[in-house]
């Protein structure tokens, strides 16, 4: 995991390599063992790396294949790599790093745009082709990785976080009244590709997008998951599905463990966290690290589940580490925690996850855990209730349960030039839900809540809160296969 940067002109003008060093110094934690600027022209690139896989400098990153004519800033990690680098290597490419970063690069030029669709992994990537000038990026099937983009006449500028977009200037700050209905609406989600910047976008899931010397551009949604039911399964029993479900859950954290440094899990004592601990234990990883975290008591209440956590961590042997945040370091914290965050976040949890990533970094640089399980497995409290609403009043139900307000609520509390006429919250939620693929309720609201909610809300928190330190956060229950 790292941070990518850069600036794309179309104007004529050579790119401007000072406004690119300025968005990779903002990204220091992001990747606090390396940094690198490379500039040809009209376009330069500005990496910072944190360094997990191939720990060398022919690691490092822009990468630049000259025999290929490409440059490359890659942030994230293709877990099948080793597979996809002998495929390669059978082809006849030769490699002359053994980093993730490297396969990528070779994949583009042997399978072009549709590169993405041998990756397993999370990612975001852009490369430039020196002969062509052609400039393709792409982020990884539901998002993980980030990437924003920032346009002007005749520039585009991306990046990994929008502080870094807005550090290289001439960036429009005025809010998008759109983005902020959802954001008052969706419990703080910005679906993309807007964010709450009028002039700064996402790149969003699952697309490539293949920018011309010119600015022109084209973007290919590369996958599309089907939320319909299939008839092959309809006999199964409640065990035929918990068997598939172990297994594809075994493959996720497998592929996870996939580095050249240790890689831990944050252990919270519930069934997600728990489940992955086991699968690991299962498959042989002795002396696993885990990481929990507690608070001081108050008014007679718990302030951990340690209780649990410590069950798992002695059923399973691990190297367990609690991490005790005493009560006076909550308040000190918030400033810091806002300032990580890529996005405002609202999340009760995230001053935690930064005080938990901080003292976690000090142990590990990679770390697996449960989020994103109950966004794909039906685990939040507004599922049970749409379970016997007909497919045609889904939105109007998962309103009732989902959103925090209603449009008139929303605009009751917004200054008059904030306002806005739509109700384009619902009419999003409609537009999706709506669409064939999905037939039922829970199905329509399950696609919306993976596709869009899931990637700007707990995944969003995962990398913002854990590069905050310089610390990987893997989550094997997105594993998409």
């Amino acid at each position: 995991m790292c941070g990518l940067c850069g600036e794309i002109r179309f104007d004529g003008q050579v790119a401007d390599v000072d406004a690119v060093a300025r968005m990779t110094g903002a990204m220091t934690s992001r990747g606090p063992d390396a940094d690198g600027v490379v500039a040809h022209g009209p376009i330069a690139f500005g990496h910072r790396r944190l360094s997990i896989i191939d720990l060398s400098s022919r690691g490092a990153q822009p990468m630049v294949d000259s025999d290929l004519g490409l440059t490359l800033v890659f942030n994230g990690c293709v877990y099948n790599y080793k597979e996809l680098r002998k495929e390669l290597q059978d082809s006849g490419y030769r490699f002359f790093s053994t980093a993730d970063s490297e396969v990528v690069i070779k994949a583009f030029h042997h399978w072009g745009v549709r590169c993405v669709d041998h990756f397993k992994g999370m990612f975001a990537f852009v490369i430039a082709d020196r002969d062509t000038g052609v400039v393709t990026m792409a982020r990884d099937r539901l998002g993980i990785k980030p990437l924003y983009l920032a346009s002007s006449p005749g520039r585009l500028r991306f990046a990994s976080t929008v502080r870094a977009l807005l550090k290289s200037g001439g960036v429009d700050t005025e809010l998008d009244r759109q983005a902020l209905h959802h954001y008052m609406t969706f419990h703080a989600v910005v679906p993309a590709p807007r964010t709450v910047y009028r002039g700064v976008q996402k790149l969003p899931p699952a697309t490539v997008r293949v920018i011309q010397p010119d600015g022109s551009q084209t973007d290919t949604v590369y996958w599309n998951p089907g939320f319909g039911r299939d008839p092959d399964k309809a006999s199964w029993s409640a065990a035929d599905w918990q068997a598939a479900l172990m297994d594809a859950l075994r493959t996720g954290v497998r592929r996870r463990m996939v580095a050249d440094v240790p890689v831990g899990v944050l252990l919270s004592g519930g069934i997600d966290s728990s489940v992955v601990v086991a699968l690991l234990a299962e498959q042989g990883q002795h002396g696993l690290a885990t990481f929990s975290i507690g608070f001081d008591a108050h008014e007679g209440e718990s302030g951990d589940e340690y209780f649990y956590s410590d069950l798992v961590a002695k059923t399973f042997d691990t190297d367990h580490h609690k991490i005790h945040i005493d009560a006076s370091r909550l308040v000190p914290a918030v400033p810091k925690t806002i300032a990580a965050m890529t996005e405002p976040m609202v999340s009760h949890d995230c001053v935690a996850f930064y005080l938990l990533s901080e003292q976690v970094s000090k142990s590990v640089k990679v770390v697996q855990s449960g989020q994103g399980a109950d966004e794909v497995l039906a685990g939040y409290f507004w599922y049970p209730p749409l379970a016997n609403i007909a497919r045609e009043q889904t939105t109007e139900a998962y309103a009732k349960v989902f959103f925090d307000r209603d449009h008139d609520d929303v605009m009751s509390i917004f200054a008059p030039e904030y306002g806005i006429d739509a109700d384009v919250s619902r009419e999003f939620a409609t537009a999706h839900q709506s669409a064939p693929g999905a037939e039922t309720a829970v199905d329509a609201a399950l696609r919306l809540d993976t596709q869009v909610m899931l990637v700007d809300d707990p995944v969003k928190r995962v990398d913002s809160m854990t590069m905050a330190w310089g610390l990987e956060g893997r989550v094997p229950f997105l594993d998409h296969d």
